[in-house]
Formats: structure tokens, C-alpha cells, sequence
């Protein structure tokens, strides 16, 4: 082989030994790569969506290693880190680690059979799971390319020692970017990005090129906007960002599969019977299947109930409650072929290696055009072998939904991300974290945070309230936090209190303690998983529970650790976990209130409403008259379909002549809730009367009494454009979610401690700070309810 080979892509040119070893193991590069490399090669951020199995960690990765490859001929490869692989899921992380161990050893042996210096690169894993020892040896030499997780890297770059190490850093790669811009971790992660920046431009550095990887995200305008910061704009005032855009769709094998007897309004254990009978024979018609459900518990149980049918030694359940060992070792197994099927949740949604899959099943609907495709894409994993997914509805709403999925993903339409606007409490957490690294003039860190995409917008005004709250406290007397931050006034000037940078590190990230006990097996201390606080101290020495698709029973109940020993296959219970279940997204909800409009509009035409529903949705002709059938009922029982254009309000009186008020209304549970929350609060005021309320995807319930009379339409105008915000807000007060989310913004803005001392504080100490806090900030709230005459006013400093 010579060094005079064409280029493996236009507009890039690799290291001999690179482009030898690409030519060796790739017949030829994907679009994915092909149209990555240059931009990247070129030094401009560079976003990569595409499909699942496309090349795109390879796009990202290579360009990166070419350049290590060309220092370290030229002997100027210093033991700095110079890449930063940033991933969600620490797991997926570990992946990358051992996926790029043996290709820079190949390319090692490449380069010596060309007779070139052998490149030393050096990759090394900082998450949760590092220990001690590893962390050390970093700091001491640290990688060439540095995989990690969101929380990790913001640790590295407020600890003292290891954020000299990072100074250096010339591209931070972000792996399924859509997974962190939705939520906190997001915001928290694009500070941590601004933060880095700032590091390496002290240093005398430029700013390091930030690449972005996914499969599905839209608009990718703002996915964009998410990854390069809100100061890197073009003259059009659109993200300064290369967009290599393959599209999210592939050719999808979709079906929705539907058991013998019609689906009903609630599924009969006979019909779960059905369901688990089809996944057993497509299970044994396929090498490796998975099978996705949107709860731990469920997953749990489906899992059982499998094992009845294909053996234990086939199949297991897989989610975030198992131990981290029991999850690599069930996904080693299943990519060895040992297992024939996993039950998982969002656990396996993203890229872990898990080897080839066959099929992907999804009992009921995960709620989420993109979850969908994600968990479908899973399937057929290599370039060219199409995925496989069908997924089971159990309810005739779930037959609708499903189908509207279906037909979503055929169309080629996706969920948009939204992310949040500027939280404040995550930006207390890097203020604190930040100015414990080196004094900051709080004009230039108001500069900072606005660089950082979430925080574009936000108001000076906010940004010094959260300077104040850190630099006094929350709070007066005994309940409140004592200040993190010393604020000269005078000057402008910031610097952190003494230990102030040890409560940012032992306290950071986003992601909310949930109390979960740890379940370890005696009598080798293997630790099993965990189980919900709740159901951990409702339970008893001999009870028998499933986790991990084994039966444990229970030999004691200690602080915050069940002690189990194996069953032996005794009839076990499913423990439950709090805080589960996902809301269909507005986008979902959309499709499904379409879908029910044009059946509705066609019932009169059944044959060809039964053609359209058999090509586009997805079902056979079973699930289409099934689908036609639930609609015109509804339309007989309530003279109009609810659809994404048409609310219906029902009354009806119960059995014991408590009237009930029923708003069908498929808008997704966020908004339904929310509706549902103002609607109840408003009758409260009208009847003067506490009245229950519940609310879903499809619609809300409220209970009130027989002596309440009003007329129906009344209810149409008791939300408003001008009243909803006020109503949500003061229902929002009385709810059990308030104190919860409380602990869990306090936890984030550092005024509640996750651990003190080096020792963890355990979730009810939290929860009682938490009270104590809320008590003296907003003493209302917590105060007697009979004593309240009117609305409560939200303090200004909460």
C-alpha cells in the first residue's frame, strides 16, 4: 500500500496509516461520513443528524484521531486531553470506550507495517463509575480523548486539579444530543460548555469546535443554536454551525399487532394472555428480540410472564432499578446470543452496544414519535438492513395512538424538542461552581451565562436575584441556607465562600434523589438494584418480590438496603416506583386528534376509510374496523368526536348521585393536566367547595357534589387566556408535586445538601430541610389552609 491512494472522502485528507486502516476495514465511507469530515476537517462546529447504524460516532471520532495521529509523528502529542466525548448514558460511554480501543491499536499496527512511528493515544472513561484510583491517575497523565457524562465533566472543570487538564481541549463531542437539550441536564451542560470555553481561552487557546450527534431532532435549527452557544451566529443571525442533515426516516418494517379477541376499554388478564403469546412466537421466530414498555414494573412483570412461556435462560428484564453489573451482564449476554429477548425501558433506547437485534417490540405506546423511532432503530442497527418494529396496543385508546404513531413515523413527522428557558437553579449551581474556580466580575459572568443557548435570554434582573440568594442565603432563622458566595457591591466582584467549591462538587447535576433502597443479595453482598423507598418500608422479612426477572425474598429491611436471599422460583410480587409513566407529547397528540377527525369525517365511506387505515396506519383489516367501530361508538354516545379541533364537555351522575364532569379532549396529559389543575381550582371558587380532579392523555375528570347546579356551557369559560396562568399557579400550591419539585430546585440551587461532610444525606433529612426552607421563604404556603382567606401572593424572592 502507498501513501498515494486517492482520498477516502472529497475534501479530506488522512494520515497514511488512518486512511489505511479505514480502506482495511470499511468498503467505503457513509453520507454520514462523507459529509461530516470535511466541515470538521475545517475546524467549524458541525452538527450530524442521521439515522441509527449511519457512521456518525466514526464521522465525529476520526477526524479528531488524524490530527492526534499527525502530532504524535511529529512528536508534539503532549500528555494533555485534547477530545471530549460528552454522552447521557454512562453506559454508552464504556462502549465508545472499548469501540475506539481497537481501532487505535489497529491503526498502531497499520502505521508500524508502513514503517511510521506507532501512535501511543490514550482514551480513558470519567463518570460515576471511576474510581478513586482511576480519577487519580488521570489528573496525574491525562487521556488524549476523554469519554464522558454531563456531570462528570462539570466535576473536572470546577475540582482544582483536574481542571488544569482541560485547558487544552481542542473538540467536545456531544453524543445524542437530543437526549440532553429537552431538560436540565441540557442547561446544565451548555454552562459547562461556557465554562470550558472560558478555561481554554485563559489559556491563551481557542475555542474548542463542539460536534453534535443524533438521530432524531427537530427543529435542527435549534438543536444547532443548543450546541454551538447563543454567540456563535452567522451574519443571518443563524447558528454559526456546519448542519449535516441525512433525515431521520429509513424503510421501516411497522405493523401494529392486535390480539385475536377486540380490545376493549381496559385489558382482561386474557387478552395480556393474547399479547404474550404473539411476543413468545416472534421471539422464537427471531435470533434477538427486544420488547420496550414505558415502566419498570411493567417491565418487571412482562418479563415474568415471558419467562413462563420461553424459559428463564431466555429472557430477562432490563432498566435503571437493576445494579449496574447485572445490566452489562444481561446486555453481554444478549450480544452473545445467549439471551433471545431483553424486557427493557428508556434503558436500552439509546446507542448502547447490544449487538445485533432482530426485532423490537413496544407494548403500548411510549408516547413519543421520536422514543418510537429511536427504540425502532435498534433493530437492524448496520447500514442497509432495515428495522423491524411492531408494537401492541391493549386498549382501544392505545389501538388509536397507535396507529396515529405509526402513521407519524411513515410521514416522516417528528416531536419538536423544547428546551428549557434559562432555570434558574441550575444556574445557581454554576455560578457557585464557577466562582469557587477564580473571582469573577459579575458583568463578565453575566457575559458568560448568555453565551450558553438556554441562558440567551435571560434578564439581568433574574441573574442578580440569584447573585443575592447566594450571597445571603434562602431564607431567615433556623430553616434557612447559610450564602455560598462573597459579592463585593462595591467592586461588582464574586468569590466563593470557604467549602463553597466542595458543595458544588459533592452536591452538582440536575438529576433529582428519589429515595430508592438498595437491594443486596446475601450472602455474597451482590447488590441486586434498588426499590422504591415507599414499597421498601411497607415491606416484611418473607415477603417475595421480582426484580431483574428473579424472585428475592426479603430477609430484613435496614436504612435505605433491603437484604434479600434468593426464592427459588417462590410466587413473587412486582414492586412498584414512583414518578413513572410518560405524557404523550403535544406532536403525538396532534396525529391522534387528526387521525380521529378524518375517521369521524369519513364513517359514511367505511371501505375507504378501511384501505387508507390498512396503508398508512399500519393495521390489518381487524384493527381497522376496530378503529372505525370506536369512533362512530363515541360519536353515537356523545353526538361529536373529540379531536384536535373539537373539545367535548360530558356530565353525567354516578351511582351515588355524585355528578361528574368529563372534558374529552386529546391534547396530551401536560396540557390536559395543567387545564385540568385551572379548571378545578376555578369551580373551588365558584362552589366553594374542595372538589377531586384527575386528568390524561385524553382527557381530565372532576367529581362534585349532587347539590352543585350549573349550566354546562357555564364550564366553557371558566379557563381563559387571561385567567390560566393565575389558576394554575395558586392550584399548584395545594398539590403533593409542589413540595417535591421544591426539594428537588432547592437540591439544584445548593440550598438543600445531597451530601455533607463527604456523607450522603439521606432523602427524608432532605425532604425535612427541604420543609424547614419552604417554611422560612414562604410561610404561607405551609401555613393552615382554613386560614386562608384569598389567593396566596408568590413571594418575590421564590
Amino acid at each position: 500500500m502507498t501513501t498515494a491512494e486517492a482520498p477516502i472522502a472529497s475534501g479530506v485528507d488522512f494520515h497514511p496509516a488512518v486512511g489505511a486502516w479505514f480502506r482495511g476495514r470499511f468498503e467505503a465511507p457513509t453520507d454520514a461520513q462523507t459529509a461530516g469530515w470535511p466541515r470538521i476537517a475545517s475546524g467549524r462546529d458541525t452538527l450530524i443528524s442521521a439515522p441509527t447504524g449511519s457512521g456518525k460516532t466514526l464521522a465525529a471520532f476520526l477526524a479528531g484521531i488524524d490530527g492526534l495521529v499527525r502530532k504524535a509523528e511529529a512528536g508534539t502529542l503532549e500528555d494533555v486531553t485534547e477530545i471530549v466525548y460528552v454522552t447521557p448514558l454512562k453506559a454508552l460511554g464504556n462502549d465508545i470506550h472499548r469501540n475506539l480501543e481497537t481501532p487505535l491499536e489497529e491503526i498502531r499496527e497499520v502505521a508500524a507495517d508502513l514503517g511510521l512511528e506507532p501512535p501511543a493515544i490514550r482514551t480513558a472513561v470519567r463518570s460515576g463509575d471511576t474510581t478513586q484510583s482511576e480519577r487519580q491517575a488521570m489528573v496525574r497523565k491525562p487521556p488524549h480523548i476523554l469519554i464522558t457524562t454531563p456531570e462528570s465533566l462539570y466535576l473536572m472543570i470546577t475540582a482544582e486539579r483536574s481542571r488544569e487538564n482541560l485547558r487544552r481541549v481542542r473538540t467536545v463531542i456531544v453524543d445524542e444530543i437530543h437526549a440532553l437539550a429537552r431538560d436540565r441536564r441540557g442547561s446544565h451542560l451548555a454552562l459547562t460548555l461556557a465554562r470550558l470555553d472560558q478555561l481554554v481561552a485563559d489559556s491563551g487557546g481557542e475555542r474548542p469546535a463542539r460536534i453534535g450527534l443524533s438521530a432524531t431532532q427537530r427543529p435542527i435549527e435549534e438543536i444547532a443554536r443548543f450546541l454551538v452557544g447563543a454567540d456563535r451566529l452567522d451574519a443571518d443571525g443563524e447558528p454559526d454551525c456546519a448542519i449535516v442533515d441525512l433525515g431521520h426516516q429509513r424503510d421501516l418494517d411497522l405493523a401494529v399487532e392486535l390480539p385475536p379477541s377486540d380490545l376493549e376499554a381496559v385489558a382482561p388478564a386474557e387478552q395480556w394472555g393474547e399479547i404474550y403469546d404473539r411476543i413468545a412466537e416472534l421471539i422464537a421466530e427471531h435470533r434477538t428480540t427486544l420488547v420496550f414498555v414505558n415502566t419498570r414494573r411493567l417491565s418487571e412483570r412482562v418479563a415474568h410472564h415471558l419467562v413462563e412461556r420461553v424459559g428463564e435462560e431466555h429472557v430477562a428484564s432490563h432498566h435503571g432499578s437493576l445494579s449496574k453489573e447485572r445490566r452489562l451482564r444481561l446486555e453481554q449476554r444478549l450480544k452473545d446470543g445467549e439471551l433471545r429477548a431483553l424486557v427493557a425501558t428508556a434503558s436500552l433506547e439509546l446507542g448502547i452496544d447490544i449487538g445485533s437485534i432482530d426485532l423490537v417490540c413496544q407494548i403500548g405506546s411510549p408516547r413519543s414519535i421520536a422514543t418510537f423511532l429511536q427504540r425502532v432503530g435498534r433493530s437492524g442497527h448496520a447500514l442497509g438492513v432495515r428495522p423491524k418494529g411492531r408494537i401492541f396496543p391493549g386498549t382501544r385508546d392505545e389501538l388509536v395512538e397507535s396507529a396515529a404513531l405509526t402513521r407519524a413515523v411513515r410521514a416522516g413527522r417528528l416531536d419538536k424538542i423544547v428546551q428549557p428557558v434559562a432555570p434558574l437553579d441550575v444556574l445557581a449551581q454554576q455560578v457557585v461552581a464557577e466562582c469557587a474556580a477564580r473571582e469573577w466580575s459579575e458583568d463578565d459572568l453575566f457575559a458568560l451565562v448568555r453565551r450558553a443557548a438556554p441562558y440567551r435570554d435571560l434578564e439581568r434582573k433574574d441573574y442578580d436575584e440569584v447573585l443575592s440568594m447566594l450571597g445571603s442565603g434562602v431564607g431567615e432563622g433556623a430553616g434557612g441556607s447559610r450564602p455560598l458566595l462573597h459579592r463585593d457591591r462595591v467592586e461588582g466582584t464574586l468569590r466563593a465562600r470557604r467549602a463553597s467549591r466542595m458543595v458544588a462538587i459533592q452536591n452538582g447535576g440536575t438529576i433529582p434523589e428519589l429515595g430508592d433502597y438498595r437491594v443486596i443479595a446475601e450472602p455474597d453482598e451482590t447488590v441486586v438494584g434498588t426499590v422504591n423507598e415507599d414499597w421498601a418500608v411497607e415491606s416484611m422479612a418473607g415477603d417475595v418480590f421480582l426484580l431483574g426477572s428473579t424472585s428475592w425474598r426479603i430477609r430484613r429491611v435496614e436504612n435505605g438496603t433491603l437484604r434479600v436471599e434468593y426464592a427459588r422460583g417462590a410466587p413473587p410480587t412486582i414492586p412498584f416506583w414512583l414518578g413513572e409513566g410518560p405524557g404523550r407529547t403535544i406532536e403525538l397528540s396532534e396525529e391522534v386528534g387528526r387521525l380521529r377527525r378524518e375517521i369521524a369525517a369519513s364513517l359514511d365511506d367505511r371501505e375507504s376509510i378501511t384501505n387508507i387505515l390498512i396503508e398508512e396506519a399500519g393495521v390489518d383489516l381487524s384493527g381497522a374496523q376496530q378503529l372505525i367501530d370506536y369512533v362512530r361508538a363515541t360519536r353515537d354516545g356523545l353526538g361529536i368526536v373529540p379531536t384536535d379541533t373539537d373539545v367535548v364537555f360530558e356530565r353525567f351522575f354516578d351511582e351515588s348521585g355524585g355528578m361528574q364532569l368529563v372534558v374529552h379532549a386529546p391534547f396530551g396529559s401536560r396540557i390536559n393536566r395543567a387545564w385540568g389543575l385551572a379548571l378545578r381550582k376555578r369551580f373551588c371558587v365558584r362552589f366553594d367547595f374542595e372538589l377531586q380532579a384527575a386528568a390524561n392523555d385524553d382527557g381530565m375528570i372532576l367529581s362534585l357534589g349532587p347539590q352543585h347546579s350549573f349550566p354546562l356551557e357555564e364550564s366553557f369559560a371558566y379557563v381563559t387566556s387571561s385567567n390560566v396562568e393565575e389558576a394554575v399557579r395558586q392550584s399548584c400550591f395545594y398539590i403533593p408535586l409542589f413540595p417535591t419539585r421544591w426539594r428537588w430546585n432547592t437540591t439544584r440551587a445548593l440550598a438543600v445538601p445531597r451530601q455533607r461532610g463527604g456523607k450522603k444525606v439521606q432523602p427524608y433529612l432532605q425532604r425535612m430541610i427541604a420543609d424547614d426552607l419552604l417554611a422560612a421563604t414562604f410561610p404561607e404556603q405551609v401555613g393552615c389552609q382554613e386560614n386562608v382567606t384569598g389567593p396566596l401572593e408568590m413571594p418575590d424572592h421564590v
